[in-house]
């Protein structure tokens, strides 16, 4: 109100209404409000409002982070504080973490899709359901992410799969599961790409409605390498259908086939079954008996030819 009674005092406004009326109209007390005039925002209010606009960025693109995480992100955007003074704000502005506190009846709601679902269709029979298939390279990409305990605690990776020759064309592993985990997959991805000499501009990226997916990071990130973004529904088992096939093989073939005692441990064997064995040794009835290597490398001279 403070504001009101300093616009209604104005010299240039049309009609000028002393401060002592529109108190009294108000009811509220002039001593007070000719102290706020002198210093309208304190240093400590300033301060508080920088550091909850980066809570609540860092909130935003990560909501299973509880308040000890934000700090982190918060520090990283110059916005130190401890960890209390983050849980006071996160606490007084209602933002809870997706996991830590149930707000309704049934707990956590799905967030919104940020992207319409682009790979479905409808058979004649008016029965609509998911599509994975591409004519080319870098027309179409799966992406999700899965995670594994080891000795340090949980281990996250996030890959993207070209559906045209089923190769992991990117990936990122990392501590802790959030939205960089799935920016540094699409960056690696795309930077791969470009080095064999594709273009990735125009490939549909789908992803679930994940928050790392939904974040302000990840969709800047695909508008950067100007792509196009696909997410499908909630609870649907097809729309995660073709990257849980390779999730599979990893689990049965590297995670659980033994105790991972850290973290790099783990990192190390997943990277080298996916360059070594998956890329390269493993043959899939669905590219002819070919691994995505042998795949990639066959189809492209008689692409070209075609074309």
């Amino acid at each position: 109100m403070y504001p009101l009674v300093r616009e209604l005092a104005a010299k240039d406004a049309p009609l000028r209404v002393p401060v002592a009326v529109t108190c009294r109209v108000l009811n509220i007390a002039r001593q007070p409000y000719y102290r706020w005039l002198k210093c309208p925002v304190t240093d400590t209010e300033l301060s508080e409002a920088y550091r909850a606009n980066a809570l609540f960025d860092a909130h935003k693109d990560d909501p299973e982070f509880g308040y000890r995480f934000l700090v982190d992100e918060a520090k990283e955007a110059g916005e130190p504080m401890a960890e209390r003074t983050a849980w006071r704000i996160c606490s007084e502005l209602g933002w809870w973490s997706s996991h830590g506190k149930k707000r309704g009846s049934n707990g956590k709601k799905p967030g919104p899709p940020v992207h319409d679902d682009l790979c479905t269709m409808t058979d004649k029979h008016g029965v609509t359901r998911h599509e994975f298939k591409a004519e080319g390279p870098n027309e179409l990409w799966l992406s999700d992410i899965t995670e594994h305990w080891t000795g340090e605690g949980k281990l996250y990776v996030c890959a993207i799969k070209d559906a045209y020759s089923n190769r992991i064309v990117g990936y990122s592993i990392d501590s802790r599961m959030k939205s960089s985990l799935a920016v540094a997959a699409l960056n690696n991805a795309a930077a791969r790409r470009r080095i064999e000499g594709g273009d990735v501009a125009g490939c549909v990226v789908h992803t679930d409605r994940g928050s790392q997916f939904r974040s302000r990071k990840f969709v800047h990130a695909i508008n950067r390498h100007s792509m196009v973004g696909s997410m499908g529904r909630v609870g649907a088992a097809g729309d995660n259908a073709a990257m849980e096939s390779f999730f599979a093989l990893l689990q049965k073939n590297v995670l659980n086939r033994r105790t991972w005692a850290s973290r790099e441990e783990l990192r190390i064997a997943i990277v080298t079954w996916i360059e070594r064995t998956y890329h390269r040794r493993r043959r899939q009835a669905a590219l002819g008996r070919l691994t995505p290597v042998e795949y990639e490398l066959i189809m492209k001279p008689a692409a070209t030819q075609a074309a």
